[in-house]
């Protein structure tokens, strides 16, 4: 019996192709896998093949998973002459400002594919080849570029997209912005796509396309080797729990640092009994948020750091307040109960095309916001900081949810809201999702703020606090793009997608 599901993803290509997994006897994770594959090749500068993510899975029957396929730092084998190197500075508007580095030195090993192989591996029905298809089908029938898309390349056209000559022809009009609804095609990448669902995801490891990302970084400065795509293992981690009301939640654990993060900040909201306010939840995210960024984000060992951060809240207790996660995000929950929510990133892009494969590489080591410690500062075989925080929760009624988003920091702060909304307050899940946002904001200059979406009541509210403010328009794609799926007590499937990217429901 073909198995129904509830599906939130960036755009329709990718709810189609989770459609198809469904109809080719597919799981949850089937279609997550299958919407993932579609993102990453139909929403350009928002994500990319060769990046990384986590697999968040709860079975109907088992205990929560988090697949950790997180960038790692390359360099195995290489010149250590190439070290520090290979990086090109790109300075955008993005959020009110921001400078990353792209260029073949900012390439980390990827760990997407390796991640839903290994998902599908462990929890998948439905043929890996078949996971692909419309992820092809689309690539080489051409696709029409997302709104979303199209306001990122707007920023970053003649930087990070202007570099590399093969990326500048196929997604700017030679340096400049393309529109949204602007018509690509790659023969490349589609035939990228068909190798990799013929013969596995190790091809992308120790196969021929691993030859050809190796051979162009070598060519071009980088650091990624083949070593570092041969040595490359997902971990299989037991998630991260906390709990919100009556629901539990399962996040993924160190060292990654956007699920210890969020539950940290649901943790310091202690036993809730009612609703939540915009203050109380500010002071949360500041509190935890200062605790990242001179305990965990300079760690030498993000793991340790992360389960030292839990530690240092549940000794707070409820920190003084009252108890009355550039990405793409799949969440898809099906009609068995079973879980699936996977953020994937490739940072803001590093710019490079591999050559002759149409693939976009990721830009990890060029994010400084990931490499406190300094650009090229970590060990080979490392894996990097995250943001990412793909969630899946089970409510003592039976219900069943999956949930995450993009959005760089702002990832565990749009969704400690929106679950706030959720499963505290009782909102319908869209109502929840469409909700206004703020975010702590810890700026350059080592000043806080708080910025906030334009709303009256939310910016009365936040006039009872001391930190200076920002504001936002509306529904901005500065405070991410929440996508959530859910299982009701009764089986009743339902989807909510975000308003603030282009985005894409389906229940079937």
């Amino acid at each position: 019996m073909t198995r129904r599901a509830a599906i939130a993803a960036p755009n329709p290509f990718c709810t189609q192709a989770a459609l198809e997994a469904l109809a080719s006897g597919g799981t949850a994770v089937d279609a997550a896998v299958a919407a993932v594959v579609t993102a990453t090749v139909t929403e350009p500068g928002i994500v990319a093949p060769l990046g990384g993510c986590y697999v968040a899975v709860w079975p109907p029957d088992g205990d929560p998973v988090v697949i950790d396929a997180n960038v790692e730092m390359p360099g195995r084998g290489a010149d250590p002459d190439r070290f520090g190197s290979g990086l090109i500075e790109c300075v955008t508007t993005y959020g009110g400002g921001l400078t990353t580095y792209a260029g073949p030195g900012s390439v980390a090993t990827p760990g997407l594919f390796a991640g839903l192989g290994v998902a599908h591996q462990r929890f998948g029905h439905a043929p890996w080849h078949e996971l692909f298809h419309t992820a092809a089908l689309t690539v080489r029938d051409g696709f029409h570029l997302s709104q979303t898309a199209a306001s990122y390349l707007d920023l970053v056209a003649h930087t990070i997209f202007g570099w590399d000559e093969v990326t500048r022809a196929r997604y700017t009009d030679d340096g400049r912005s393309l529109p949204a609804g602007h018509l690509i095609r790659d023969e490349k990448l589609a035939a990228s796509l068909e190798q990799i669902a013929a013969e596995g995801w190790a091809s992308l490891y120790t196969g021929d396309l691993a030859t050809a990302i190796a051979r162009d970084m070598q060519e071009r400065g980088g650091l990624l080797t083949a070593e570092d795509l041969a040595a490359y293992r997902p971990v299989l981690r037991p998630a991260l729990g906390a709990r919100l009301g009556a629901w539990r939640l399962a996040c993924n654990p160190p060292p990654s640092i956007g699920g210890p993060v969020l539950t940290a900040m649901v943790r310091a909201l202690g036993d809730i009994d009612g609703p939540v306010t915009p203050i109380e939840a500010a002071r949360a995210m500041k509190a935890v948020l200062d605790l990242r960024l001179h305990r965990v984000d300079v760690a030498e060992d993000l793991e340790a750091a992360g389960h030292e951060l839990l530690q240092i809240i549940e000794q707070l207790g409820d920190l003084g307040l009252p108890t009355s996660a550039s990405t793409a995000h799949v969440s898809v929950v099906d009609s068995e109960g079973l879980a699936c929510a996977i953020t994937a990133s490739a940072g803001y892009g590093s710019g490079m095309t591999i050559t002759g494969t149409g693939m976009l590489a990721n830009n990890a080591l060029g994010e400084p916001e990931l490499n406190r410690r300094g650009l090229h500062a970590l060990e080979p075989g490392t894996r990097l900081a995250s943001n990412m925080a793909p969630t899946t929760g089970r409510h003592e009624d039976g219900s069943v949810l999956a949930i995450g988003t993009p959005g760089a920091d702002r990832i565990t702060t749009a969704l400690l809201q929106v679950l706030l909304h959720f499963c505290i307050h009782g909102e319908e899940l869209q109502h929840a999702v469409n909700a206004p946002r703020l975010h702590v904001r810890h700026l350059d200059d080592g000043t806080v703020r708080i910025d906030h979406e334009r709303d009256e009541e939310l910016a009365q509210a936040l006039t009872e606090q001391d930190l200076p403010t920002h504001e936002h328009p509306p529904l901005s794609m500065y405070f991410g793009g929440v996508g959530a799926a859910l299982r009701g007590p009764d089986g009743t499937l339902t989807a909510a997608a975000d308003p603030r990217r282009a985005s894409a429901t389906a229940v079937g």
